[in-house]
């Protein structure tokens, strides 16, 4: 019995060790094993340096803090901020936060005062720039995102804001904080600035919407002007060249007769230049038949001689008459 008891005493420290070195094995392996999900991405660091980035998929590290892992949304992930107004809650039907004035009241280039909503969506193109070169992410991300829209909006018209402007502001906005958050190398890209509601302060809506109800009845006004010029101008344009039409083709068929008359003239007196004699006496047959066939009217021309003193009206006789 004591043989065997000293056995034990001997084996249980040995046991205790190797099932401790058993668990901190497991332990290690555990925790060096990770799953990336496919909308994200791994950032490692090893010794708190930047390491490698990793995508999605099951992947190994060194255990006991050497090598840590930063998990990041990835490059397709949309990432969306609002401004002037918040998302409360979501589902199938959304609740907003509305009238968050801190963000939304701007001064417009008039000196008017109007309250603009936004939103802008963006996705992290460079992880290790993402995580690493800027602290205060969001609040730096809003604070540019609110300096470009008061910018833009301080430039334009309150009308402008409110009307034409509103598409060429949000391209502008794009470009601007991009340019921004490449200077400070954020590592994200805005690929989308979204001007939602923008209206005037509550004092001065009901004035602001008898404005837009007059404009609207301008542009109204003008496109029935525009309508009505574009269905008659070409009418009258059509008019026109039916006219010259006609007047070109009038020129042209007095032109033609003339040339005509002057090629027979032109005829005749080569003709003329041959047989003087023969030529004149055609022409005067010529004009005789002329003259003594019958016009439209079928009357005959009636002669009377030339040499007559004067020309009394008479009644033909005719045997009867002469008889008595």
């Amino acid at each position: 019995m004591s043989e065997q008891s000293g056995v034990k005493k001997i084996l249980r420290p040995s046991v205790i060790i190797l099932a401790i070195i058993a668990v901190i094995l497991a332990g290690a392996v555990a925790s060096s094993l990770f799953v990336v999900d496919q909308a994200e991405q791994a950032v490692i660091t090893r010794f708190g340096r930047y390491y490698k980035t990793l995508g999605p998929g099951l992947h190994y590290k060194l255990p006991l803090g050497i090598d840590r892992k930063f998990i990041v949304p990835g490059n397709k992930v949309v990432q969306t901020e609002q401004f002037g107004f918040k998302t409360v809650k979501s589902g199938s039907s959304n609740q907003y936060e509305n009238n968050i004035v801190k963000e939304s009241t701007m001064l417009t280039g008039d000196l008017n005062i109007v309250d603009v909503e936004w939103i802008i969506q963006y996705r992290i193109v460079d992880p290790r720039a993402w995580l690493f070169t800027v602290h205060e992410k969001q609040q730096t991300i809003r604070d540019i995102s609110r300096s470009v829209i008061n910018t833009l909006v301080g430039d334009r018209a309150i009308l402008d804001v409110m009307g034409s402007e509103r598409s060429n502001i949000e391209n502008l906005a794009v470009t601007m904080m991009n340019e921004q958050f490449e200077q400070l190398g954020m590592g994200i890209n805005v690929f989308a600035v979204k001007l939602q509601n923008i209206v005037p302060p509550a004092g001065v809506q009901d004035a602001f919407e008898d404005v837009n109800k007059a404009t609207q009845d301008m542009n109204r006004f003008i496109n029935e002007g525009k309508e009505s010029y574009n269905s008659e101008i070409p009418k009258a344009k059509g008019e026109a060249d039916r006219q010259i039409q006609i007047a070109d083709g009038y020129a042209a068929e007095r032109v033609n007769r003339a040339k005509g008359d002057v090629a027979r003239f032109n005829s005749v007196y080569e003709e003329y230049r041959k047989a003087p004699a023969i030529t004149r006496e055609r022409l005067y047959l010529e004009t005789m038949e002329e003259i003594f066939s019958a016009d439209e009217s079928g009357k005959k021309p009636v002669l009377i001689d030339g040499k007559l003193d004067n020309v009394i009206p008479f009644k033909n006789l005719d045997s009867s008459t002469k008889a008595k």
